[in-house]
């Protein structure tokens, strides 16, 4: 008995097969393949990862790695008619000898005056014109076409109408109409377009109502699991006992399958089984290479032992190691505000943070460009760079200044888009638990409010120098375990109350350290009493009393629990802090 027919001709036998089909695929090619059985565009954008390999799916069970163009020529649009490639280094090409020798033969009947190097051309205005014709054609014999463009960016780039040249022009609009034109949208003709940033294309593009945009991601620890198990199977994976391709999978995420090709081939070639440690180094360097110097690892081998005093901090960040380590990331902020005067150690306790949590910290380096959409296309790829690494801390030191804010004025609105970009990316709560955000600064109130509010930077916590004679000594050996000092035994206390400098942290190293120069410069490897007296008598702390007592009172301000309040500001009206504050700010030349 043949298939029951739906209303619009189909068998249920073939769409179940589609939708079975379809299931399997990865969720950006499932997007695809539901927009496309839409049938409401026939304009697609996919960005982001796209130079890397794919797994396509054999009928044994196993996979092998495919570029993806051929994965969509081969796997999404295998059962298309006509296929065509077009790039402005190689022109116009098919997917198969046929159909280029069928797309020659027609052309060359039609139009005997056609020149065969115009038919493939490189120049989209002399080989466009052809391949309109062609589609038409083929659309009229209910025919299916898929026609794929690479580096779409030198097709249709971004930057103002006024600025193009009038080959971009007329790309710009023959891409427009064709997702527009009735004939082209009721046939089965579908155009994508491959870049790596969103950012590079035309925002008239982009912004069309026509186009569907996709983002292929780097892949995840299942895929990377699957490409490692490939190379092993194919005897190329050398590693060290206990390792794997699972383990191996599970401490390289944000790196691409090219990327651990790459690594695996490297060790095979030089017949050195990869270690973890060779692993996570090549990871890093890996990371911050494809990141284009945009990104920064910063250390993570210290954990929460190593500060000193800030204990309310230090609790807080310890119920957050907690949750993690149970899998309550539900629970978690979606970032922190650190706050407090210079020399508090803010970084510093961050990054001894993620290490007690045992995640990688990166940190946010100079994204901004002078060229009109590279600094869009930089943070474009930074963040899914992130999306990648995840779990992953983020690290954005000096945030008021690097940060900007939603108002900012004179270039041309980037500073705007790049605003409403990260911040719409912090409050993604996909990526509670995942993607730990750090805003550092010792003036939040620089920090637009934006960016603070709940579901953002949530949890506001303050560092302050140390009040009494206790947590100055606390401080001090701390530093000394930290610095690894030889100390000879001496009364810390004593020194504190002959030496009454209000010391931060920083201060308080400075001091350590020069009293390690005077043993060094004695031949000794250990530090005295009188080292210490003489290099803590001779310290003069630098002088700027306005300015710390400004990010003092911005920090108290901004503290969302009295418990880590100094005691000498806990009693202070809010009231007053304000004006306070406005006071200083106007005694230091600042508006507002």
């Amino acid at each position: 008995m043949g298939d029951r027919l739906t209303s619009n001709g189909h068998s249920e036998q073939l769409i179940k097969k589609n939708l079975d089909f379809i299931k399997i695929l990865p969720a950006w090619a499932q997007e695809l393949s539901y927009k496309y059985g839409s049938k409401t565009t026939n304009l697609y954008l996919l960005y982001g990862n796209i130079r890397d390999l794919l797994p396509h799916k054999m009928n044994e069970g196993q996979f092998i790695f495919v570029r993806i163009q051929d994965y969509i020529s081969d796997v999404l649009f295998g059962m298309r008619d006509i296929i065509v490639f077009y790039d402005r280094s190689s022109g116009v090409s098919f997917c198969t000898p046929e159909m280029a020798k069928d797309y020659q033969r027609t052309m060359k009947t039609r139009f005997p005056e056609a020149v065969d190097a115009d038919l493939v051309s490189t120049d989209p205005e002399t080989s466009f014109p052809y391949l309109e014709k062609y589609f038409l054609m083929n659309i009229s014999q209910k025919k299916r076409i898929v026609f794929i463009m690479d580096y779409a960016e030198t097709i249709v780039p971004a930057g103002d109408l006024i600025r193009l040249s009038d080959e971009d022009r007329y790309c710009l609009v023959t891409l427009n109409r064709w997702s527009h034109d009735p004939i082209f949208t009721g046939g089965d003709v579908s155009v994508i377009l491959l870049t790596e940033h969103l950012a590079d294309l035309s925002s008239r593009l982009i912004g069309s109502p026509a186009a569907v945009k996709v983002e292929i991601p780097i892949p995840d620890e299942t895929v990377r699991t699957k490409f490692l198990g490939s190379l092993e199977r194919a005897g190329k994976l050398l590693v060290e006992r206990g390792l794997n391709p699972a383990r191996i999978a599970s401490v390289t995420s944000g790196l691409n399958l090219m990327n651990l090709n790459r690594m695996v081939m490297e060790s095979y070639e030089e017949d050195a089984p990869l270690s973890m440690e060779y692993i996570v180094q090549k990871k890093k360097s890996i990371i911050e290479n494809e990141a284009a110097g945009l990104l920064e690892f910063v250390d993570t081998v210290r954990d929460l032992s190593l500060v000193s005093g800030h204990d309310f901090v230090k609790k807080r960040f310890k119920w957050a190691s907690r949750a993690i380590h149970h899998g309550r990331l539900d629970v978690l902020p979606m970032g922190y505000l650190i706050a407090g005067p210079v020399g508090t150690g803010k970084s510093f306790i961050v990054s001894a943070f993620a290490g007690e949590i045992g995640i990688p910290m990166v940190k946010f380096r100079n994204f901004r460009s002078k060229w009109q959409g590279d600094t869009e296309a930089n943070l474009e790829k930074v963040l899914n760079i992130l999306k990648a690494m995840a779990p992953v801390a983020v690290m954005i030191d000096e945030a008021d200044a690097f940060l900007g804010s939603r108002d900012q004025e004179g270039d041309a609105g980037t500073s705007n888009r790049v605003f409403a970009q990260i911040a719409s990316f912090m409050g993604n709560t996909e990526y509670r638990g995942k993607i730990i955000w750090f805003l550092i600064t010792c003036r939040p109130d620089l920090i637009p409010i934006d960016l603070k509010r709940q579901g953002r930077a949530e949890e506001h916590l303050a560092l302050f120098y140390p009040e009494s004679d206790a947590e100055r000594e606390s401080l001090f050996n701390t530093l000394v375990r930290k610095l690894d000092l030889s100390i000879r035994q001496f009364s810390v206390s004593d020194l504190f109350k002959k030496f009454r400098h209000e010391f931060s942290g920083a201060d308080l190293e400075a001091v350590l350290i020069r009293a390690k120069l005077r043993a060094a410069m004695d031949d000794r490897t250990f530090v005295t009493k009188e080292d210490m007296e003489e290099v803590m008598g001779d310290f003069v702390p630098p002088s700027y009393p306005h300015e710390i007592e400004l990010q003092n009172l911005v920090a108290v301000l901004e503290c969302t629990s009295k418990e880590m309040i100094p005691k000498r500001f806990q009693n202070l009206e809010r009231t007053k802090l304000v004006r306070d504050i406005q006071e200083l700010k106007s005694l230091l030349g600042e508006r507002g």
